[in-house]
């Protein structure tokens, strides 16, 4: 479906809804492993942000305040009310945090993400850090694949999905593909991830506010190992810490930026936390 010109798409067909916003690089199948685990009374609406999935072609500029804008009015159409969920995963949670701002919903789900990250030092390269910081998952925006099971094989030699694999994140995966055979391409707009990733890293002082200014209860879930499984995770206890008074934080156990989506067990965490039944 298509609400101008975002596509988005709608899991189950219960009353009660959540309104998902993927990451940077990603897209709405981020969320499938999510919401195949919602009780029948619940549906999930999550969209393919500007410059990405199916809704790469709608232009610029970019930036998290116009993607908190996209995601406020597919709410108001899909008739989301003060009585639905809003969540988002990594530069997902932050474009959440800046609609939730402007907006009450019942519940506000923060995944591994939504929190203001340190200020790189003056004079420092920002789309250096972030192609430093992202990896892989920027790296593939300039690459080319032969077939199908070429990009598959890419993501499955990501440090954060070996030994990890699912079916939801190979429907993801293939989601992503698009260009002629033989030289298959990923959907996600280079410039889009860029300026969006500029934005997040150097607007702290905005993420803050908007935080603050959220009427609805903020829960947050981190994943404890990072975007490449590093032991150390994207959101360490010590920024969390700085946020208790604004955000109810919780460690998942056992996943890393990633596997909290798509793990089975950790979905079914996030499920709780969208439900309130635990």
């Amino acid at each position: 479906m298509f609400y101008e010109g975002m596509h988005y798409t709608r899991f189950g067909e219960g009353p009660k809804i959540v309104i998902a916003v993927h990451g940077i690089t990603a897209s709405l199948m981020a969320w499938q492993a999510v919401a195949e685990r919602l009780p029948s009374d619940w549906s999930l609406v999550a969209m393919d942000l500007r410059g990405r999935g199916h809704s790469a072609d709608l232009p610029g500029p970019y930036g998290l305040p116009r993607h908190a804008d996209d995601v406020l009015r597919l709410a108001e159409h899909v008739g989301a009310g003060q009585d639905a969920v809003l969540t988002g995963h990594s530069m997902g949670a932050y474009v959440a945090a800046l609609a939730a701002a402007q907006r009450p919903f019942s519940r506000v789900v923060l995944v591994d993400g939504g929190l203001p990250l340190p200020a790189f030092p003056p004079g420092t390269d920002v789309d250096a850090e972030l192609e430093a910081t992202l990896g892989p998952a920027i790296a593939r925006l300039s690459q080319t694949f032969a077939t199908p099971e070429d990009y598959v094989a890419f993501f499955k030699a990501h440090p954060a999905f070996v030994d990890a694999w699912t079916p939801e994140a190979e429907d993801y995966v293939l989601y992503d593909l698009t260009g002629p055979a033989g030289a298959l391409r990923s959907r996600a707009v280079g410039e889009a991830v860029m300026e969006d990733g500029r934005w997040m890293r150097t607007h702290g002082e905005e993420i803050g506010a908007a935080l603050r200014a959220i009427t609805s209860p903020v829960s947050l879930l981190r994943a404890p190992r990072g975007l490449l499984n590093q032991p150390i995770g994207m959101l360490p206890d010590e920024l969390a810490a700085e946020w208790t008074s604004v955000v109810e934080d919780e460690l998942v156990p056992d996943c890393n930026h990633y596997t909290i989506l798509f793990d089975p067990r950790c979905a079914d965490v996030i499920v709780n936390r969208l439900t309130g039944t635990a």
